[in-house]
Order: structure tokens, then C-alpha cells, then sequence
């Protein structure tokens, strides 16, 4: 059993709730930085007529003979920005020098531009896992050497991108079995949110969920498009499914200030080995 020190919670949450970064989303001394490479892919069949841009992260662990792990992240530019909330390449820098996590190529994507985020992210469908694994991946596993084992590969995201995360696992979990969403947009997938009733109806499935919800978020506190209460329906139904699950709940708004500052225990639970 772990103790957890007592941390005292203001009574008033009517101003907005900020929290602070730790360590691992600094430069650490002796640290070594990983090298990301930036690329442009505007030749989609899946999404005709967009055009964006993606990066690859390869830590400085990683050698061909050794196939690496890999994650997904959309909306690539906002978890790279080392000045930003999320910081992912600092992030994972620091966990996997220290073996907190598996070598693992980073894959940061941002959405089709003109203005094509919602069409990709939000929809019920197939269509951004096709697109990943018949575009862009083929892609990276053609210049680096990625394990087939759908255990190591994860997706993550916040917002719409979160929701998208978890859409991508649901349907290709023969690819993508560890799922990482703040703040998931559930409230927004056109016809409503499907997944409560889904994850009850349907067969369990080999995924690892990590969500991250926020009291103040869009709509907390209404009986309609609600992303609170959405991602709370979504947390309970895996729950009762007796999925391989984390929910961790913030005071914050719909921003990702939360989920940046405890990106590095995501994804330390996310990659935790199974006897753990």
C-alpha cells in the first residue's frame, strides 16, 4: 500500500484551479534528449484534400535491433511545445532514461488542415484508425524497427483528440490496446455519446484506459453536452466492465493544464508492466 501525503483542498472553486508541473516535465541533468523529426503528409486517401504536418520522436535508446514501443499522440504540435502544458518528448525523456517506461517511438500528429480536426477526431468510425495504419504509420515502421505486439502500442489525446484516442482502441484493439484521453470529448461525437451503452453491450476488450476528467469542464453543470458527466458515464461503464482502468478527476476547466501536470503518472501506469 501506498501513503499518499495530505494536501489540503481550497473550499472555493469558483476561480480557476491551476496545477503546478513536477520534475518529470523539465530537463533533468544527465538526462539525453531524443531527436524529433518533422514531416509533412498531404497525399491522404482517407481524408482527401487535407494536408498536415507529423513528427517522429525517437528517444536516443532506441536501436534497430531492439524493436521499440509505440504511442500516438493527435494534435502533435501542443504535446511537443516544451513551453506548453503537456511537454511529452521532456516527459518521456525522463521516464524512459529511468526505465519508467519502454523505448518507444513517439508519433505526433497534427489534425488535416482546412479546419478538418472535427471531421477526424469526433466521428464514430474507422476512419482515423485507417488513416493511421494505412497512412502514416506504414511510414515510421518503414524508417524504424516497431514491435507488432498490440500491448505496446498506445494512443493518446485530450479534448476531441482524447475521445478520438479511445475511438481508434475501440475499433482496431487488435492495434492499439493502451488508451490515454483527458478531458475526451464524448459529449460532442455527432449522435450522441455511444460508448456507455456500447462498453456494456459489447464483449470485453484487451485495453488499458487512462482518462482524465475536470469538474469545471465544458458544461459541467447541464443536463445536455455535458463533458463532465460524459467522461464520468464513460469511466463507470468500463468500470463495470472490469476494464484495466485509471480515472483521475481535476478542478480545473477544459484546458490541459491537469492533464500536462500529470502526464508523467499517466504514462507511468499506462506502461506498467502487468505484475504491477
Amino acid at each position: 500500500m501506498t501513503e499518499l501525503p495530505y494536501v489540503r483542498q481550497p473550499a472555493d472553486f469558483s476561480r480557476p484551479v491551476r496545477y503546478a508541473h513536477g520534475p518529470d516535465s523539465y530537463p533533468q541533468p544527465g538526462v539525453p534528449h531524443g531527436t524529433i523529426l518533422d514531416y509533412v503528409w498531404s497525399a491522404s486517401r482517407v481524408f482527401p484534400g487535407t494536408n498536415r504536418h507529423y513528427w517522429v520522436y525517437v528517444p536516443v535508446q532506441y536501436t534497430a535491433s531492439e524493436p521499440a514501443s509505440l504511442m500516438v499522440f493527435q494534435d502533435g504540435h501542443m504535446y511537443l511545445d516544451p513551453e506548453g502544458e503537456m511537454r511529452a518528448s521532456i516527459v518521456m525523456d525522463n521516464l524512459i532514461h529511468r526505465g519508467e517506461m519502454p523505448v518507444t517511438i513517439g508519433v505526433f500528429i497534427d489534425p488535416g488542415e482546412p479546419e478538418n480536426r472535427n471531421v477526424e477526431y469526433d466521428a464514430f468510425s474507422v476512419a482515423y484508425a485507417t488513416f493511421l495504419l494505412t497512412e502514416i504509420l506504414p511510414t515510421v515502421q518503414d524508417r524504424y524497427a516497431i514491435t507488432d505486439d498490440p500491448d505496446r502500442w498506445a494512443i493518446g489525446g485530450g479534448s476531441s483528440g482524447g475521445s478520438c484516442a479511445f475511438t481508434v482502441a475501440w475499433t482496431r484493439p487488435d492495434r492499439f490496446r493502451r488508451v490515454l484521453s483527458f478531458l475526451g470529448s464524448f459529449a460532442q461525437i455527432p449522435g450522441g455519446n455511444r460508448y456507455p451503452d456500447l462498453i456494456q453491450e459489447t464483449p470485453k476488450k484487451p485495453l488499458r484506459v487512462f482518462l482524465q476528467a475536470a469538474t469545471r469542464d465544458l458544461d459541467w453543470d447541464a443536463a445536455e453536452f455535458n463533458w463532465f458527466s460524459a467522461n464520468l458515464r464513460v469511466a463507470a461503464a468500463l468500470a463495470e466492465r472490469g476494464y484495466d482502468l485509471r480515472l483521475v478527476l481535476g478542478d480545473g476547466g477544459h484546458d490541459p493544464n491537469h492533464g500536462g501536470a500529470i502526464l508523467p503518472d499517466a504514462l507511468r501506469w499506462l506502461w506498467r508492466r502487468e505484475s504491477e
